[in-house]
């Protein structure tokens, strides 16, 4: 890494790596601090489905590699290292990392959120073989098939709906005795023939041998246990924004996401946020991509400045 650069962006997944084709297509030095691979949370997906211009589908690490690939033609720099502390406020703003610490006159942070597991046995091992946290990414590969969406939220409801004209039977399995998704979604599940909510139960394993083969539940109330064969798991409990190492620096909302509109401007001058760490309505590949190109639109204009 040089010791500066105009712009310095934290996370290199398609909000990061869109950011970075962006800046240096519009000749800012620009560096991606990434601390595990290019793509993030996309690079674990087998098949992206839903981003224009792949008919066929893309691979997750391939898009990742194409996307890296495109920036760093225009000269973007990738450095894989993790962010230990930041000052923002500073002029220019410091990082310090594993791999050095660097300046720079604007930063957009792009670190994502990861989806909230249930933390069970084999959640880990069988996910991408049953285990989904994206129904709108893996719902495709259960076409006729009998599911489970772990939840009881809107997301949960939604996933559930989308999942229920693709699959032939969708449960939605929820730790409390009443969903907690708003009225809108409460009619539609009523109607859906093949959604059949199963409240009040814990999950206590997932089941699985060589595939994916259900759940093992408890009822709350009666303590009794039961098990429920399906194909594969969504889980929807919510998701974790990666925003811990910001140190309290960034304002953020009462869910952890950075506080940043359409602009994705953030509480202090020259710092922005792209991707699924800001507040947002859709999080998705596509949107993502789209928040790093307004955000080094808005980094030129502060720049210029």
């Amino acid at each position: 890494m040089k010791q500066q650069y105009d712009v310095v962006i934290v996370g290199g997944g398609p909000a990061g790596y869109a950011a970075a084709l962006y800046c240096a297509r519009a000749g800012f030095t620009t560096l991606v601090l990434e601390m595990l691979g290019a793509g993030g949370q996309m690079a674990t997906t087998t098949t992206v489905d839903n981003y224009p211009g792949f008919d066929a589908g893309v691979g997750g690490f391939e898009l990742a590699e194409k996307m890296q690939a495109g920036a760093e033609r225009f000269g973007a720099e990738s450095e894989f290292a993790e962010v230990t502390a930041l000052h923002l406020a500073e002029n220019p703003k410091q990082l310090e990392t594993t791999a050095g610490n660097v300046a720079a006159r604007a930063v957009i942070i792009a670190t994502g959120a990861a989806p909230r597991k249930l933390g069970l046995p084999g959640e880990t091992e069988m996910t991408g073989r049953g285990v989904s946290y994206c129904a709108t990414c893996d719902g495709m590969f259960y076409r006729g098939k009998t599911v489970a969406v772990a939840g009881g939220g809107d997301t949960a409801a939604a996933d559930a709906l989308a999942l229920a004209k693709l699959c032939k039977k969708v449960y939605l399995v929820h730790r409390r005795d009443a969903l907690r998704a708003s009225q809108s979604y409460l009619a539609p599940l009523k109607a859906a023939e093949n959604i059949e909510p199963v409240l009040n139960v814990t999950i206590d394993a997932l089941q699985y041998d060589t595939h994916f083969t259900g759940l093992a539940l408890t009822d709350k109330a009666t303590g009794a246990k039961r098990e429920l064969p399906c194909e594969g798991l969504f889980v929807a409990v919510g998701r974790v924004p990666t925003t811990g190492f910001l140190g309290g620096q960034l304002a953020l909302d009462k869910n952890g996401y950075i506080v940043a509109d359409e602009t994705t401007k953030t509480s202090l001058p020259g710092v922005f946020a792209a991707g699924d760490v800001r507040t947002k309505a859709l999080r998705q590949v596509v949107t993502a991509a789209a928040d790093g190109a307004v955000a080094s639109h808005f980094v030129e204009e502060y720049l210029m400045s």
